[in-house]
């Protein structure tokens, strides 16, 4: 990793009062110099923690890049990607609600028992098509008419048409 530096100072500037420089400076970062070539960098804790948090995000990400690039069978832990819903509409899917937990509990426990190995994304395609049909069946089953309904005949004759 590079670290650009703006500030640079000589030795015996900095040996003075080397607090009060480092307070001053830009971005937290000093050189100093001595016959001006850098002997040291002074890094204030606020950048030295955001550096290392830096770092550990890209090793947090390379870990996921290769877990999600390998195939892998069901486990409790899996969660779809946070952008789940989008994706779901570019492979034509088209969810109007967010995952429920009973729902990605249900997909989860049922793939468990399978023992089938997925890539991640294969994962979320399956859960996609998935909710699509079980939502499509419950929301057939609840426009089913009452077959206990005896309808009433309305009595009244349109304009037009022959009456009584």
């Amino acid at each position: 990793m590079k670290i650009l530096i703006s500030d640079n100072i000589s030795l015996e500037l900095f040996c003075k009062n080397p607090i009060k420089i480092l307070e001053k400076s830009n971005k937290g970062i000093i050189g100093v110099l001595k016959n001006k070539s850098p002997i040291f960098y002074v890094i204030t804790p606020y950048i030295l923690k955001k550096i290392f948090d830096l770092e550990c995000n890209l090793l947090d990400l390379d870990k996921t890049k290769q877990q999600i690039s390998k195939k892998f069978s069901m486990h409790p832990q899996w969660t779809p990607d946070k952008d789940f819903i989008r994706q779901a509409a570019l492979w034509g899917i088209t969810l109007t609600e967010e995952i429920l937990e009973s729902e990605l509990a249900s997909f989860i426990s049922y793939w468990q028992a399978e023992g089938c190995f997925f890539h991640h994304i294969q994962w979320q395609q399956k859960l996609a098509r998935s909710l699509q049909k079980s939502r499509s069946i419950s929301y057939m089953s609840q426009k089913k008419r009452d077959i206990t309904y005896i309808p009433t005949p309305d009595q009244t004759v349109p304009n037009g048409f022959r009456g009584k």
